[in-house]
């Protein structure tokens, strides 16, 4: 056995590499350990090539249960479909590799990475792609390129690289990104929320000093996160080049594979440019109204069919191969020769927007978002606390719970193709993730219950992930949600041959997919809260990145200035819950509930609503269908809530009192003493004498003379003064 390990320490991670020791008849694998954490990454090949042109790569991030001491909760025992967060980890590592991999190569290929042992304050997802990276750089595939990813993390104004997952929660960034040597090539990024103290203030019912907090969004300007990106690209390309020399040691001989031609046959390309160019070009702008292409197949069967007229018969993969390069060529070139774009629009300039808001009449919120060719409708549902999702994360001992969610779905009819509508795939729950990561620092969802946003894609032309956010802020503000801004989103896009390059505002399905760069960024007017960026190219300059995050800005306020103009007009849904959600003293919440639950039960019944209670906080949520009784009801807890606090005397023993006969019952009688508090006279101390009926002597509501026995914490005992006698 040739088991060797490799200690690398960077970046404020320890990490050891295990290479020949376990899974090795795999292409390549690795185990993995950083602190407590142990991952085995593995690579498989299948040598023999698909038709089609294109990768298939398919990379898998598997969490076992067993890795953090656990047994899987439900009926099943075993692991089976993927969480959330793992088809996500999954989509970030097959984002970062996929570029790694040498035009025509069109060979099957697995990653696949599994945690067998987990560490709560272990990054998984920096060391799930440090351990793809790794098997697939030692393996026998043709990649021979180190990458590495940081995550940084912010406290205050300080910048944290790789911060561990409790730092991270209490900041107030999380920027992850991926690159090798000095090429970036994905960046993921989100603002965090936090609660901010707004001045303490002192109760007037209790004395004590209450601390008020409020919710602020965190958004991040853009020179910001140029300066956050500078130091992980610093950090990137020491680390990867260091990955790259340590592992040579251990890089097996690379399989004899035979690439696809990267260029199309020539003879047909010239025939294609100098017979069908004019109707290519009508194809592509055909191509720009839809993300189908049964333009360009019309030009196809014409080619196919000219050929035959002249006795050359060619195969149909062949002229499609060959027309899709130069259908690419003629959109980059109208985009770098002549700034304009296959539907006419200016380099910078957004398609044309319209907004409909709550057009559904049984809906708390809605939002019938169009921009272009690409159309979401959003919806927003309020629920309870208990609505909540739970889930697991494998490096937490107990469940969370999601109370802000965004499901994304994408029909086929959206861009027109008939296909079965299914659960949602990874594009979907990425799409979906990518709205709730912008959307998220606005809504401050600490004490209101649950909220969920549904996007039905319904048209799609490039950027449907960017109209669920803006519908998704819009649907939000017409179910009544208090955000405290609005969020646009927009996707950038980037033509560049050499050094000529283009920056694309807005970009429909055609120039992503012969772009260079897709790049989403959403915000409110006070800056950035999320984004998301993929690199075709090798990398992309901090100063081109910094030029297209400026142009980006003024698509984005370009958007929300739309948007707010359509806030002002919501009409609020006739759905809506009636709510009322408001605080009260902490120490009060006891006094709502009652003995045993009593008060809180009638006040439910009383005004037929429901109440949620949160005890820590003293907040109070009042819902049901009819205003008034709401109202009322909210009225009725405040008056308690504002009652006097009751203070229990020092009563000195063996000195008289005067109470009020507060309930007779057959062992003795609960006096309600000077200070409110109930004592008790027991039977025995009525009288020297047996007493049988103490409703002879006594009727509730009588004063009477008590002398305090003792006293011990709030138990007093009585006696009257005939039992002295």
């Amino acid at each position: 056995m040739n088991e060797k390990t490799i200690e690398i320490v960077h970046n404020n991670i320890e990490e050891s590499y295990t290479f020949e020791k376990v899974a090795r008849q795999a292409s390549g694998a690795v185990l993995y350990r950083q602190g407590k954490a142990v991952l085995l990454a593995t690579v498989a090949i299948d040598e023999t090539p698909v038709e089609e042109d294109f990768l298939p790569l398919t990379v898998q991030y598997i969490e076992k249960s067993y890795a953090a001491a656990k047994i899987p909760g439900g009926f099943i025992k075993r692991e089976t479909k993927p969480g959330d967060f793992e088809t996500l980890t999954s989509r970030i590592i097959d984002r970062s590799l996929r570029p790694l991999f040498p035009q025509g190569f069109s060979y099957p290929i697995a990653i696949a990475v599994t945690v067998l042992s987990s560490d709560r304050e272990v990054d998984m997802q920096v060391a799930a792609l440090h351990a793809a990276s790794a098997a697939l750089f030692v393996s026998d595939t043709p990649v021979s390129q180190s990458i590495a990813a940081v995550r940084i993390g912010k406290a205050g104004d300080t910048l944290i690289l790789n911060p561990g997952n409790t730092e991270l929660e209490e900041g107030t960034l999380d920027l992850f990104v991926v690159g090798s040597g000095k090429d970036i090539l994905m960046i993921e990024m989100r603002t965090l929320a936090s609660e901010v103290p707004d001045g303490v203030i002192r109760s007037a019912i209790t004395e004590m000093p209450l601390i008020l907090e409020y919710h602020e969004c965190n958004e991040l300007a853009e020179e910001a996160l140029l300066e956050a990106i500078a130091l992980a690209q610093k950090a990137i390309a020491e680390a990867s080049t260091n990955y790259a020399e340590a592992f040579k040691a251990v890089q097996r001989e690379p399989l004899v594979l035979n690439l696809a031609a990267e260029t199309a046959d020539t003879a047909l390309y010239s025939y294609i440019e100098a017979h069908f160019r004019e109707r290519v070009e009508e194809a592509v702008r055909s191509m720009a109204k839809s993300e189908r292409s049964i333009a360009l197949k019309k030009v196809r069967q014409a080619i196919l069919d000219a050929k035959a007229e002249e006795g050359e018969i060619l195969e149909k993969e062949t002229v499609s191969k060959v027309l899709e390069a130069y259908k690419r060529g003629v959109v980059r070139a109208l985009v770098l020769d002549q700034h304009i774009r296959a539907d006419g629009r200016a380099l910078d300039e957004v398609r044309p927007i319209t907004i409909e808001t709550n057009l559904l009449p049984s809906v708390h919120g809605s939002c019938l978002f169009t921009r272009g060719q690409t159309q979401a409708l959003v919806t927003a549902t309020l629920g309870e606390s208990r609505d909540a999702q739970s889930y697991e994360l494998i490096t937490d001992k107990e469940s969370r719970y999601e109370h802000f969610m965004v499901h994304y779905n994408f029909p086929g009819y959206a861009v027109g193709e008939a296909s079965f509508i299914g659960a949602p795939g990874r594009r979907e729950l990425g799409h979906g993730n990518l709205a709730k990561r912008a959307l998220m620092p606005t809504v401050d969802i600490r004490h209101e219950g649950t909220i969920r946003l549904v996007s039905e894609i319904l048209e799609s032309n490039g950027s449907s992930s960017m109209a669920t956010v803006c519908g998704g802020a819009l649907a939000l503000k017409a179910a009544g949600v208090e955000t405290q801004k609005l969020v646009s989103g927009i996707a950038m896009g980037l033509v560049m041959e050499g050094d000529s390059y283009a920056i694309l505002s807005d970009i429909m399905g055609l120039e992503d997919h012969d772009g260079d760069m897709d790049f989403k960024i959403t915000g409110t007017r006070d800056g950035i809260t999320a984004m998301q960026m993929d690199i075709k190219l090798g990398g992309i300059d901090l100063a081109l990145l910094s030029e297209a995050l400026k142009q980006a800005k003024e698509g984005r306020l370009h958007i929300l200035s739309l948007m707010e103009d359509a806030a002002e007009k919501i009409k609020p849904s006739g759905a809506l819950p009636n709510v009322e959600f408001f605080h009260i003293d902490p120490s009060k919440i006891v006094d709502i509930i009652g003995k045993a639950g009593s008060t809180i039960r009638e006040i439910i019944e009383k005004f037929d609503v429901t109440i949620d209670l949160d005890r820590d906080a003293g907040g109070v949520k009042v819902a049901g269908e009819d205003k008034e009784k709401v109202d009322a009801a909210k009225e009725h807890i405040t008056s308690i809530a504002s009652a006097p606090v009751k203070r229990q005397m020092q009563y000195t023993i063996g000195e008289t009192y005067h109470g009020k006969v507060k309930k007779i019952v057959d062992f003795g009688i609960f006096v309600e003493m000077p200070d409110g508090f109930d004592a008790l006279l027991h039977i025995s101390k009525v009288r020297q004498e047996r007493v049988n009926n103490l409703h002879e002597l006594y009727n509730e509501g009588d004063e009477i003379a008590v002398i305090v026995l003792e006293q011990k914490g709030k138990k007093v005992e009585l006696a009257t003064e005939e039992y002295y006698l």
